[in-house]
């Protein structure tokens, strides 16, 4: 099982699934953060999110998706941005949970705005695809210690220097 955790194939496996889900992350925020106000609206039809934290989750949580997509795609500080990707996919998949099982007919609001006539439409297929990223961050997180990107290169070029 160690050789398996520490085979040094994980990084060159890894290195798709970072950049694809990254590219992911950066591709879902645009939206959110061109149109903070529409977002809100998705975000309150979860019905999870207290009053006076939808306008403050609407602003930020876009944000912070773009830039752990974008660490994931750069290769910097790839352990850190999978632990934020996975942390946001558990929340994410809970209130898709949450959406489904209270019967709610809304968009995901992940991709689109809040009318589901972009096809976000929440369903047992959009969890079926939130499990597939979040099974990508969680391998990326675990068996990615020596991630392909910016930050090797720094450390290669550290190293070179000393």
């Amino acid at each position: 099982m160690n050789a398996f955790i520490y085979w040094k194939g994980h990084r060159w496996l890894a290195l798709p699934a970072r950049l694809y889900l990254g590219g992911v992350f950066i591709w879902a925020s645009l939206h959110k953060i061109a149109l903070p106000e529409t977002f809100a609206l998705d975000v309150a039809t979860y019905n999870i999110v207290p009053l006076y934290l939808i306008n403050l989750m609407a602003i930020c949580l876009p944000w912070i998706e773009i830039i752990s997509g974008a660490m994931m795609v750069a290769g910097y500080k790839s352990r850190a941005s999978a632990w934020m990707i996975t942390g946001m996919m558990v929340m994410f998949l809970t209130a898709l949970l949450i959406a489904l099982s209270n019967g709610l007919d809304m968009s995901c609001g992940c991709f689109a705005s809040s009318t589901m006539e972009e096809g976000d439409a929440i369903s047992t297929a959009t969890v079926f695809r939130d499990v597939s990223w979040l099974v990508l961050g969680i391998y990326i997180l675990l068996l990615d210690r020596q991630p392909l990107g910016l930050e090797s290169w720094l450390r290669h070029r550290n190293k070179r220097n000393s």
